[in-house]
């Protein structure tokens, strides 16, 4: 058990890439409580390494795609796979990585011609959940 927790398929260098990336995308507040729960359950710390170093790092960290395109994909996938809860997420990442409400819109619209309509539909429910959200917050 112990090699496994010594295991380490990326290095310091795209972790802190992949540390950075998410903060931008979901924010310091999210990104805090992620880590506080992993840090105190060892069952979920190794899926909070993989997210952070592989996902956030080594693949949000290439030079392709800025943040903001990253964004549009993931959102467009998730949308498709009809997973609200990481789409309410991703869709707040967007907006603070510079997407506006109407290309929001459109990304979901787009969404719906591939994705069909019901998908397009919680699409839009899940995004207009996260603009209020959002707008509350702003206003306090």
């Amino acid at each position: 058990m112990s090699d496994i927790k010594k295991f380490n398929p990326v290095t310091n260098d795209v972790v802190e890439l992949g540390h950075r990336n998410r903060r931008q995308t979901l924010g310091d507040d999210y990104v805090d409580a992620s880590i506080k729960r992993a840090e105190e359950d060892d069952f979920m710390q190794p899926l909070q390494d993989a997210v952070t170093g592989l996902a956030w790092g080594a693949v949000w960290g290439r030079p392709g795609l800025s943040l903001k395109h990253r964004s549009m994909v993931t959102m467009s996938v998730l949308i498709a796979l009809g997973r609200p809860n990481e789409l309410a997420l991703h869709i707040n990442g967007a907006l603070n990585n510079g997407w506006t409400k109407e290309e929001l819109q459109e990304i979901l619209l787009q969404a719906a011609c591939y994705c069909g309509m019901p998908a397009a539909v919680d699409g839009f429910r899940v995004a207009k959940e996260v603009l209020d959200q959002r707008a509350r917050k702003e206003g306090q």
